[in-house]
């Protein structure tokens, strides 16, 4: 005979997986290269993969390498 399934469970581990939005990141177009390692103030690394490197909408850090490097464009989305 089955269990009676819980139901707080199911609700309670549905609640706890919420997936990105693409409103959450920013997507930059390298112009010069297809592929390369942006190296950022902090030492952190940001990989360009076919023209394109994403960031998350509040890593100020990155946004504000990106935006200033002339090689790099924000895509509309």
């Amino acid at each position: 005979m089955a269990k009676p399934q819980d139901d707080s469970t199911t609700q309670d581990s549905a609640a706890v997986i919420q997936p990105i939005s693409a409103a959450s990141t920013l997507t930059f177009r390298d112009t010069l290269y297809t592929s390369r390692t942006v190296i950022l103030p902090d030492g952190r690394t940001l990989p360009v993969i076919k023209s394109l490197v994403s960031v998350e909408a509040g890593d100020d850090i990155a946004l504000k390498c990106l935006k200033a490097h002339p090689e790099y464009e924000q895509l509309k989305e």
